[in-house]
């Protein structure tokens, strides 16, 4: 039963109605965004929004574990198995390039964009459901691949009209080499982990301390790491100083190497780094990356280095179009052409072969000018000639 009085312009928190202009401009932007890709060898895929549960929820290595909470699921009547809404398409990717694109010569270069939707927002992005654009590079381990995704993410957002976005950088991995050498267990280390993303000191010593691993070598690199956030550069340094397990020495190089190739790529683009943080980045086995824009709420995109369910070293970034367009100035009308009542479809062609938006009389009109200002025209057609419609000759 229908109730009479229910609101029907109301929808579920975290969705909401794109309206013009803004989804003509979203749509504008996921195009420029993804020729960019595509100048770079990255070629186009468009999964099902919905798949089986199993192929959307991976495991651990890949990323499918981190999102296996937030997708609606429901069963599929003609096999009888539970499907998912994808919460996020790099899983889906990767499975294509493993099945589909097997026999495809590595690297491979895929981009994708499409809509995802999650059962929960979060403070940063309340929204549920929103576009997805993004790339990934699968099959090489070189450095290169790193400094080309970054730099290419870089350069669409730029593409796109964001002003000057910033890359935090991190690198799961150099933590993770640390604490392969201090004795805890796994709960344990999930705190010391929450404690170090919190980039609470006084926490991650006491978890330390009541552990008896305070002293160690490895306990005091960790809480060195805690101070060394800030411009890439100089965290580098910083790292380079500190005496850490050779596998987190390994890491610190490597970051330092697509530092190195970044500033290269783009002497531009503002780097920062923050070697503790790892929330969101669980899956990620290497140097990944948050892309940010200043004065803007939440993340325009991540990425980073991980491993597919296929056992191939992959880069990719995911760019999340709710952020860019809050990053974007609001689109500026463009100029429309009211057609008069008896104007022929033909005869518009020309003008929009010309590039104009025409818009055309459903009704025979009094004042063809007051028409065309009330339907947002900024010119209309008199005697077969565009003329400004508030009569202006500028």
């Amino acid at each position: 039963m229908t109730d009479s009085g229910e609101n029907r312009a109301l929808l579920p928190a975290g969705l909401h109605d794109l309206l013009p202009p803004r989804a003509a401009q979203e749509a504008a932007t996921i195009s420029g965004i993804m020729d960019a890709f595509r100048a770079c060898g990255y070629e186009q895929v468009k999964p099902p929004l919905v798949e089986f549960e199993s192929t959307l929820v991976g495991n651990g290595t890949n990323g499918g574990g981190s999102l296996a909470g937030q997708m609606f699921r429901m069963m599929d009547p003609v096999s009888q198995r539970m499907m998912a809404v994808r919460a996020d398409i790099t899983l889906q990717v990767a499975r294509i390039a493993e099945a589909r694109l097997h026999d495809a010569p590595r690297p491979l270069r895929l981009s994708y964009a499409g809509q995802i939707l999650r059962v929960r927002g979060n403070q940063l992005r309340p929204e549920r459901q929103f576009a997805q654009v993004g790339l990934e590079l699968i099959g090489s381990e070189d450095i290169c691949a790193d400094v080309e995704v970054v730099s290419l993410a870089a350069e669409a957002l730029v593409a796109a009209g964001v002003q000057r976005p910033t890359v935090d950088l991190n690198s799961p991995a150099l933590v993770a080499s640390i604490l392969e050498q201090v004795d805890l267990d796994e709960a344990t280390t999930g705190d010391l982990r929450a404690a170090l993303d919190r980039k609470d000191e006084d926490a991650t010593g006491e978890i330390l301390r009541g552990n008896g691993v305070a002293y160690s070598e490895a306990a005091k690199a960790l809480c060195a790491l805690i101070e060394t956030v800030g411009p890439a550069d100089e965290v580098i340094i910083e790292l380079q100083g500190l005496s850490l397990p050779a596998g987190a020495r390994a890491e610190v190089e490597r970051l330092a190497a697509v530092v190195a190739g970044l500033h290269a790529a783009m002497p531009d683009l503002p780097l920062t780094l923050d070697p503790v943080e790892y929330r969101g980045f669980e899956y990620h086995t290497g140097v990944s990356f948050t892309l940010f824009a200043e004065g803007v709420r939440g993340e325009l995109g991540r990425g980073g280095r991980y491993i597919t369910g296929a056992g191939e070293a992959a880069t990719g970034v995911s760019l999340y179009m709710d952020s860019i367009l809050r990053a974007l100035p609001a689109p500026v009308p463009g100029d429309r052409l009211y057609l008069p009542y008896g104007t022929s479809f033909q005869e518009g062609v020309v003008f929009r072969d010309a590039g104009w938006v025409t818009v055309a009389a459903m009704a025979s009109e009094d004042d063809a000018a007051a028409e065309a200002k009330r339907l947002r025209c900024s010119h209309l057609l008199v005697d077969g000639t565009p003329a400004k419609a508030d009569g202006s000759d500028t």
